[in-house]
């Protein structure tokens, strides 16, 4: 069938991303050998070498240079991720977000304040993610890995990374222009998501309150003008259309409402009525002992990554409270030490759950929506073990008014694994994530 088609055809795709690499690491190997007697040249031959590659393959000298270190990284370093690559259970994306993740642990290794076992067992974790999720997953649960393995050189990185916060503006075609800003982390998921909450409050309002006029939907030129992967996925995650105000996409009110919070509020008045006194929500994991700075364990910004424990302090001393997590030995949520039931339980499926339970599906908890997997009105019980978090475009997937043929199924099973089975007939089942304790 055509599905099946589809799946083999992605994992050829992947065996010969393998085989690419392999010649790429191989003409590196060759240019090692060339630059051996003549090392003053190595920069301006590898240029060379590089421009060759970019012209032949009518592609950027930048994508060159990647694939190269990508090639070279694969065989010296992970050739257990180039293996799964070659066999086909993992796609190129997965390898990208393995290897972006690894910077850590390459640098700590390089700078011998770990061994160079660590490669392999940061490799068979990430191996063991990636076969069986997706790269932007990967890609979390990868620098959280990472975190672990590297300790305190993290830290070291993510302090030095501080001192190059900055905004940026780069002019693009048709009077656009992209602006940059780089930030911690914590405080940019958090802009986002107040610049999210502003829209949907703008959409229960009649009125057009933004400055400019946009198109119904973006043009080709400007959806073009979106950086491809993680950026292009959360542009899609929030282009809807809401005629209510003037037929803007959800993407579109967000842009909008970041040139009203940054050229129309002034710095005292950050308090004020309407959308100004919208607040933004994030959720961090942190120890205890180090909330109590016994310890400088990294903190995690969920479904995210890491997250320095001085940031994570200050958090908490702003925050009303804090939820206490219980962990089985595998990490897995159990219970939160909290009062009233109802709450309680949504406490532990958003620390639980961290983002949609759909296979793959990378939206944060708080865009989600609680289900019962086995419907309430057929017996389901409003328990955890019958709770799981869906986001608006899957959760419609299981709705009981959908025809057989369209409808899906969830439910859990003992593991705590959310199993979904398609009007196929085939299951696919969704882990929850692990919490990894930083050291």
């Amino acid at each position: 069938m055509l599905l099946d088609a589809w799946v083999a055809k992605r994992a050829r795709i992947a065996r010969l991303e393998a085989e690419a690499a392999d010649l790429l690491a191989t003409r590196a190997a060759l240019f090692d050998q060339d630059v051996a007697e003549h090392p003053v040249h190595r920069d301006m031959a590898r240029r060379s070498m590089i421009a060759e590659y970019a012209a032949a393959g009518h592609i950027g000298s930048g994508a060159v240079e990647s694939a190269f270190a990508d090639a070279e990284a694969l065989s010296m370093h992970f050739p257990g991720v180039h293996d799964a690559l070659r066999r086909g259970t993992i796609a190129v994306q997965h390898v990208r977000a393995i290897l972006s993740a690894s910077d850590p642990v390459r640098d700590a290794v390089r700078n011998r304040r770990i061994d160079a076992a660590a490669f392999v067992t940061y490799e068979q974790a990430c191996l063991a993610v990636a076969e069986r999720d997706s790269p932007t997953r990967t890609r979390v649960t990868a620098r959280q890995i990472a975190a672990v393995i590297a300790g305190g050189s993290l830290s070291e990185r993510h302090r030095r990374a501080l001192d190059e916060r900055c905004v940026t503006v780069r002019p693009l075609d048709e009077g656009m222009a992209l602006l940059t800003a780089v930030l911690p982390e914590v405080y940019a998921v958090a802009i986002k998501d107040r610049l999210r909450r502003v829209a949907k409050a703008i959409t229960g309002t009649s009125r057009d309150r933004a400055p400019g006029k946009a198109s119904a939907s973006p043009s080709p030129d400007a959806a073009s003008m979106i950086p491809d992967g993680a950026d292009r996925e959360e542009r899609s995650a929030s282009d809807e259309l809401f005629p209510a105000t003037g037929g803007r996409t959800g993407a579109q009110l967000e842009a909008d409402a970041l040139v009203d919070l940054l050229l129309a509020a002034d710095p005292s008045d950050v308090l004020g009525a309407g959308p100004d006194s919208i607040r933004a929500t994030v959720q961090v994991t942190v120890a205890a002992t180090t909330l109590t700075g016994e310890d400088e364990r990294l903190a995690e910004l969920d479904g995210h990554g890491p997250l320095l424990p001085d940031i994570a302090r200050e958090f908490a001393r702003t925050v009303t409270g804090w939820n206490r997590l219980f962990l089985d030995p595998e990490g897995v949520i159990t219970a939160v030490d909290r009062y009233t039931p109802t709450e309680a339980m949504k406490r532990l499926l958003r620390a639980r759950d961290q983002r949609c339970r759909f296979p793959g599906c990378p939206i944060p908890v708080t865009r989600c929506e609680i289900d019962h997997n086995h419907d309430y009105a057929k017996g389901g019980r409003t328990e955890p073990s019958n709770l799981a978090d869906f986001c608006p475009s899957h959760h419609p997937l299981k709705h009981p008014d959908l025809h057989e043929v369209l409808r899906w199924t969830a439910h859990q099973l003992p593991d705590g694994a959310v199993r979904w089975t398609s009007p196929l007939g085939r299951s696919y089942d969704d882990h929850p994530p692990r919490r990894v304790m930083f050291t």
